[in-house]
């Protein structure tokens, strides 16, 4: 407990130090800020002290308030993505736990606090196994909700003919499905900061379970597309706190592991879904993909209803102030949460104003945000294209074609294996400033970006090409293919265009670990908002992409049309080493940016 006072009390002094250059102007701003802002990495106790300490520094500094860049005792370590694209964490492991600095505040005893990991409320004090199992549960719900992007769209060849639609109509259901993934998070995932993370899981899994009701025994298109919407929408929410769950319950030293189990499934959900409705449609009915889906997500419903308690800390110490409360029948007891002035429609309305505030304003932002949804966008068109090239070029069944996407599968768990190596590297160029002189484990937002850069050029690679050259021994003819697109001819043997895709969603995972953990470090403020405005960006190209997938693959050529998917993420390749190298400039003139 001393231990944590004296760590609270050392940030309150690093950031008043730091608070001494004023800007009356940003008064109103910066308050508006800190607090509507949706920063989980400043949560609790740790995000009113300091709120506390600026208004502290601001009545001694007779009314001057520091501009937002002063804060940039917020080092970039201090928060770090959850790897999913939707949560971040503080660096500090007690976050929630750390008091306010309560030395004038009569009150301050009764500020309720953990004490300690061990305290039996704490989530941290769980056992080993039941944390893993959480874990698992947690993880196997999130690769539901994203299987169930993708799997659908095993079910066109039979649902065009009932039906009597078109693809393009059936293609709607993909599209509207990410769409709902997409707008659910700045909408519903708020509500977990006033109510908890168990009531958005049990409520959003239910809505989820509901709406796949209505697709498995639709009648026509309008059934199938708005209960599709309505159930990416539902199941978005859950998606969007489900991360948090890891991090409540594990300290940093801890999180490695799981935090990669949990990261993975949102990623292998897509390409499991057609791997498994391939099998079914080709032995069964379009409705047993849903009824399949039915089940799996009831089973899960019913796993998390049994075995995942409350773990949000500020939830968790605001029911153990209740509790001080009734026993003590002392109203002065009191949680850190319960001091904010929060409401819940000031918080959902600024959750989703501050995402797109980063988008227009924030070139650093802005032009990662667009390589990662051209990159989801490309990986959800694949969907259209994966049975154009495997089913006409090489004549795989719909089940075989689901069983191209293993290529996809390999490539996202290998990414996401090389992760430790890129932490190796991270740690270097942490230890490489501290010898040029900076401050020691003081680190830059830019140290980041390596994983993105390299990432970003394998996917053209893995895209482009053609072949180099042709060699003839006899009656022999040797092909050497170079990429995706050029190997997609029938004379190419099948597996070389899925060992290009296995390179291509090695590049992706590279691509979105620098992203996410860039925007976290840059962003500490508004770290929520910027993974909201990536998430947002990457849904509404995944949902835009398969619209116009399959007739460009149809008018362009195979080659062709993955040609021009090559040049649209080579455009924007070189962004990440431009802001490697120029990020701490950007930095310095951006509103929102740590300096």
């Amino acid at each position: 407990m001393n231990n944590l006072a004296r760590r609270s009390s050392s940030t309150s002094h690093d950031v008043a130090q730091e608070v001494d250059s004023a800007d009356f102007e940003k008064r109103e701003a910066l308050a508006t800020d800190l607090d509507e802002e949706k920063v989980l990495g400043l949560d609790g106790a740790e995000y009113l002290e300091l709120k506390n300490t600026i208004a502290r520094r601001t009545h001694s500094n007779n009314g001057t308030l520091p501009h937002s860049k002063s804060l940039r005792s917020l080092h970039s370590h201090r928060s770090y993505a959850g790897g999913d694209g939707y949560t971040c964490f503080s660096d500090n492991d007690e976050r929630p736990n750390i008091p306010v600095d309560t030395a004038g505040d009569a009150d301050g005893e009764f500020l309720v606090t953990w004490d300690g990991d061990c305290d039996p409320e704490n989530p941290r004090s769980m056992g080993m196994a039941r944390r893993w199992a959480i874990v698992l549960i947690v993880s196997a719900s999130s690769l539901c909700v994203t299987c169930t992007s993708s799997l659908y769209t095993s079910v066109y060849s039979q649902l065009i003919p009932e039906f009597h639609t078109s693809r393009l109509i059936c293609t709607l259901g993909l599209s509207l499905f990410v769409a709902g993934l997409g707008t659910g998070p700045m909408v519903l995932s708020p509500l977990s900061e006033f109510y908890g993370r168990r009531p958005v899981y049990i409520y959003s899994y239910s809505f989820f379970l509901i709406w796949l009701i209505p697709c498995a025994v639709a009648r026509n298109t309008t059934t199938m597309l708005v209960s599709r919407f309505l159930d990416g929408l539902a199941g978005s929410a859950f998606l969007s706190v489900a991360g948090g769950t890891v991090g409540d319950m594990f300290a940093k030293h801890e999180l490695s592991a799981p935090m990669m189990v949990y990261t993975a499934s949102p990623f292998i959900g897509p390409e499991i879904g057609p791997l498994v409705g391939g099998f079914i449609v080709q032995n069964t009915s379009w409705r047993w993909c849903f009824y399949v889906l039915l089940i799996w997500s009831g089973v899960q419903l019913a796993l998390i209803v049994l075995f995942v308690p409350e773990t949000y800390h500020p939830v968790l110490l605001r029911n153990k102030a209740r509790w001080l409360r009734k026993e003590t029948s002392n109203p002065r007891w009191i949680a850190p949460i319960e001091k904010l002035s929060r409401s819940i429609t000031k918080t959902v309305l600024w959750s989703c104003i501050r995402p797109f505030q980063l988008l227009f304003w924030e070139p650093m932002c802005l032009n990662l945000c667009i390589l990662s949804a051209i990159l989801l966008g490309i990986l959800y068109l694949f969907f259209g294209a994966f049975p154009l090239v495997f089913q006409n070029n090489h004549g795989f069944t719909i089940s075989q074609v689901g069983l191209a996407f293993l290529g996809l599968f390999v490539g996202m768990l290998l990414g996401i294996s090389s992760d430790p190596l890129w932490k190796m590297n991270y740690n270097r160029l942490v230890q490489q400033r501290e010898v040029q002189g900076g401050e020691p484990g003081g680190t830059e937002p830019e140290f980041r970006l390596p994983p993105t850069i390299f990432g970003a050029f394998l996917v053209p690679i893995a895209l482009f090409g053609k072949s180099l050259q042709e060699l003839t021994a006899g009656m022999l003819l040797t092909i050497i293919p170079a990429g995706f697109g050029w190997t997609t001819y029938s004379h190419v043997h099948w597996i070389v265009p899925i060992i290009f895709s296995t390179i291509f969603g090695i590049g992706i995972i590279w691509t979105y670990s620098g992203v996410f953990t860039f925007l976290v470090d840059c962003y500490p403020l508004y770290a929520a908002s910027a993974l909201a405005a990536n998430s947002f960006a990457r849904s509404y190209f995944a949902a835009a992409f398969p619209l116009f997938g399959v007739q460009m693959y149809n008018n362009l050529g195979y080659q062709w049309a993955s040609t021009l998917l090559a040049f649209l993420a080579l455009v924007m390749a070189p962004f990440p080493i431009l802001f490697y190298r120029y990020g701490k400039r950007l930095r310095g003139n951006s509103r929102f940016a740590s300096a």
